[in-house]
């Protein structure tokens, strides 16, 4: 398979995703909760790559970046090593940072990861559930939430590069 039909069947597969979560959350009856800038974080629960359980109310009174991403994402893949530099730069006691990989399994994020030398912390949105009350206009997006869980800031779009993350992080943290 050519690496054009790869990215297509992946791209298919993310939009089957989210559409399904739509469907799902719009069809459900449930918390009709999304992130709007200025307002409290939608919170979440999802598993990292260990199957452990991580909610964003976990991380109250900390400044919290959120980037939503996948691995068949050119942007995406682009902008992981500004990630990485933040990640491994400021102490999770000062920032969490949560990535948040959309429609792929753990084994195929851990590959990944391992092929890029990444180790920033993945939660797994295999239904893109989250990705959907967030919002989710394209991905990467990346949302900046601030130490009372409001949301302060959300970019549509990769990061060119770790200065351009930083001068976001400036309006979470002090």
């Amino acid at each position: 398979m050519t690496k054009v039909k790869v990215i297509r069947v992946i791209l298919s597969i993310i939009l089957a995703s989210l559409t399904l979560g739509l469907v799902i959350t719009g069809c459900s009856g449930g918390s009709s909760t999304t992130a709007i800038v200025g307002k409290k974080a939608p919170d979440f629960t999802l598993h990292d790559l260990d199957g452990q359980s991580v909610s964003l109310s976990d991380f109250e009174g900390k400044p919290v970046l959120i980037n939503f991403w996948n691995s068949g994402c050119s942007p995406c893949r682009r902008e992981m090593p500004f990630l990485q530099e933040i990640y491994d730069e400021i102490p999770d006691s000062e920032l969490v940072m949560l990535t948040i990989n959309i429609g792929e399994s753990s084994a195929t994020v851990k590959k990944f990861l391992g092929d890029n030398n990444l180790s920033l912390p993945v939660l797994l949105d295999t239904n893109a559930a989250v990705a959907q009350r967030y919002s989710m206009p394209g991905i990467p997006t990346t949302f900046f939430v601030d130490r009372d869980s409001i949301l302060q800031v959300k970019v549509i779009g990769a990061f060119p590069n770790k200065a351009a993350i930083e001068s976001r992080l400036s309006e979470i943290m002090p």
